[in-house]
């Protein structure tokens, strides 16, 4: 697993976490939606219907905390088209839309650009899984220790919830990892 996430170029923390996991255990134990997502889409690249439908799921985690209708639009049309109830067009005309100029977006962008930057290019509705986050940046930001302490908690809670989101709308047995990790131990 370890030489798979170096060739994909995962980060530090959650190569880390991973080293001395199987892949089984990787996905059966991870606290992070974002990182299953992460390797879904630098696994099986082609299954877009199914992580947009895993990834709505996700922001519907968070969708209380959203305030622009972008992208309480954006999260609606990713799990339709999860679903197979909205075309591929829909989701693109949402995604445009949604990155335009969207608050939340924005809140997030300044919590964390990178991550943000990878949210936003998934149709927007993935950018909301980062909106704990980003209440826990922004007390830290006005000196609130206490609300701070709670944004953490909140986004503690909310990696591991989409964590089980992912396992729930993408089983195991869609996976291409058992795949890869072969072909990357066939170069070593």
């Amino acid at each position: 697993m370890k030489q798979l996430l170096i060739k994909l170029e995962a980060c530090e923390e959650a190569l880390e976490w991973a080293s001395n996991k199987t892949w089984e255990e990787v996905y059966n134990t991870c606290h992070r939606g974002d990182w299953l997502l992460w390797l879904h889409y630098n696994t099986n690249k082609k299954d877009l219907q199914v992580r947009t439908l895993a990834k709505g799921h996700c922001a519907n985690t968070v969708k209380h905390l959203m305030k622009d209708e972008r992208s309480l639009k954006a999260v609606d049309t990713a799990i339709a088209y999860g679903e197979g109830r909205a075309t591929r067009k829909e989701l693109n005309s949402t995604a445009a839309a949604y990155t335009a100029a969207d608050a939340d977006a924005a809140a997030y962008t300044t919590a964390d650009a990178d991550t943000a930057a990878y949210f936003a290019s998934a149709a927007g509705a993935y950018a909301a899984a980062g909106a704990a986050y980003a209440t826990g940046v922004a007390a830290y930001a006005t000196g609130a220790a206490a609300a701070a302490g709670a944004g953490r908690a909140a986004k503690i809670k909310n990696q591991k919830e989409t964590a089980d989101i992912v396992r729930k709308y993408i089983p195991i047995e869609l996976w291409n990892v058992n795949k890869m990790i072969d072909e990357v131990n066939k170069q070593i």
